[in-house]
Parts: C-alpha cells; sequence; structure tokens
C-alpha cells in the first residue's frame, strides 16, 4: 500500500491576535490547501502594530528551546517558510533553524519582509538586511515587494520601472541563490503586476487594480505559493491563484466595509481556494 504523509510547512512569524496578517492568515490558508501548518512564534502580540496600542511580548529568546523540542522529537518539514522577523538575532535563529531541519526534499520560501512603498521599516537596521540577504542565499523561492527587492540589492527606489528594469533586479536576487521569484506589487497605471521568473524563464502577471493595501495580503500571497511549492504545484499557475485570491479578499472586504486596519476578510471566501 502506498504511504500518503501529510506534508508539514514550518511557518516563522508572529502571532497577532487581531488583525489577520502573520500566522493567523497563513494557519487556515495553508490548511486549506491541505499542508499541515507548523507554526514558529517569534512574538506574540494582541493585534498589529498599525492600531494605537498593542500589546508585544518578544519571543526570541524562547525560540531556540521551542525549536530543540521539535530538533528531538525528530520532526521533518516540506517546507520551511519565514516571513516577518524582527530583529538580526531572529535572522540567525532562523538560519540555524534552516540547517537544522532542511532535507533534500525540504523547499525554504522566504517572504522578506522589509518595507513598502520605497521605504525600510523601522525594525530594519543596516545589520538586519545584511543578514537577509545572507538569508536569501538559503531560498529556492522568495516572495519580495519592489521596495524589499531594491533593499536585497541595493538598488535605489523609484515609483515607475520598466519591464527590462525589473528583469535586471530579479537577475540580481537569483545570483543570490533562489531558483523561483516573484516580485510583487509592481503599479503599471491601473493595474498591478507581479514578476515571475523560474530557472531564467519569467513573465509578468497584470491584474485591475482593486482597493488600497491592506494588512496581511502580502501573508495570504506567500502562504499560498508556499502551500502550493510543497504540494508541486506550477510556479506561475500559483503566482496567478495568489493573486486572483488576493484581490477577491480585497473586493469582499470592501463590499463588507471592512475597516483598513482589519485587513481582509478572507474567511468570507477561503471555500473558492483550492
Amino acid at each position: 500500500m502506498t504511504s500518503h504523509r501529510q506534508k508539514k510547512i514550518a511557518v516563522i512569524n508572529d502571532m497577532s491576535g487581531f488583525g489577520r496578517c502573520s500566522i493567523t492568515v497563513s494557519l487556515p490558508v495553508i490548511s486549506r490547501l491541505k499542508v499541515q501548518c507548523c507554526p514558529v512564534p517569534t512574538a506574540i502580540l494582541s493585534n498589529h502594530t498599525g492600531y494605537d496600542r498593542y500589546f508585544f511580548d518578544d519571543y526570541t529568546e524562547k525560540m531556540p528551546e521551542y525549536i530543540r523540542n521539535w530538533e528531538y522529537l525528530g520532526l521533518k518539514f516540506d517546507g520551511i517558510y519565514p516571513g516577518f522577523l524582527g530583529s538580526a538575532r531572529q535572522i540567525d535563529i532562523v538560519e540555524d533553524f534552516i540547517r537544522r531541519f532542511r532535507t533534500e526534499q525540504t523547499l525554504v520560501i522566504l517572504d522578506p519582509v522589509m518595507g513598502d512603498h520605497g521605504k525600510p521599516y523601522a525594525t530594519c537596521t543596516k545589520e538586519m538586511c545584511s543578514r537577509m540577504k545572507r538569508l536569501v542565499g538559503y531560498a529556492d523561492i522568495i516572495t519580495p515587494n519592489v521596495t524589499e527587492a531594491c533593499i536585497l540589492t541595493d538598488t535605489p527606489y523609484k515609483e515607475h520601472w520598466k519591464k527590462e528594469e525589473i528583469r535586471r533586479l530579479a537577475g540580481k536576487l537569483g545570483e543570490q541563490g533562489p531558483q523561483k521569484i516573484v516580485i510583487t506589487g509592481i503599479v503599471q497605471g491601473n493595474y498591478i503586476a507581479n514578476y515571475v521568473c523560474e530557472n531564467g524563464e519569467d513573465h509578468f502577471l497584470r491584474s485591475v487594480r482593486v482597493g488600497t493595501q491592506r494588512c496581511g495580503t502580502g501573508d495570504l500571497f506567500a502562504s499560498i505559493i508556499a502551500a502550493d511549492a510543497v504540494n508541486h504545484v506550477d510556479f506561475a499557475v500559483s503566482v496567478k491563484k495568489a493573486s486572483n485570491f488576493v484581490k477577491r479578499c480585497i473586493q469582499t472586504s470592501i463590499d463588507m466595509d471592512i475597516p483598513v486596519t482589519d485587513g481582509v476578510a478572507f474567511e468570507e471566501v477561503l471555500e473558492y481556494l483550492r
């Protein structure tokens, strides 16, 4: 009888109780795609930092012991998916996690959460940027937005990009190690595009822009990419699926008058994700 072991992804990210982002997005989305989601919390928050106030508990010092217990149990993962990392120390911990748990069958899907709209986040120090570039070298797949792609390649940011410039940007990222790259959020007039590059072959996927940017959409997108990767879904097909689903979630949230800070009401349309 053939063994049908369920796929597993270790998701390394923070846990925000309210606001639909990070682990609270990844867990239901990855589970929906029939992959076991195994969280490694980097921090615990009552709600994300886009609100006026929040409770925050840094989990950095607890992470090594948490991870050692997994190693003791001999756990194995088909995917390792790091998301937002709040310090250089956490990047070091993730790097060590990859070295300990990666096998020939394990895919590393990195969402390098570093900035947006041309500006790095406050946590993204020079040391953080340097460590993140090193982490990119471990990744099979990366999902940066344009700002993050610029930070990772020391490229000056600008608002408008020609296709050839995006190709060069992706080429620099590819030189760091990843074989599959999607650069997200490329504004093209009334359209938004994602650039997909896989083993030297590339193309742009674009759709009409809907609404404004909302918290958690990047987590939605990357979680679909991660689950599809371990399920061996074609990369371009996965990017198109993720883009369409995020767009559907944003439109649903607009229709329901969900506040922007509350993220997207993906629960309303999760049944359509497959």
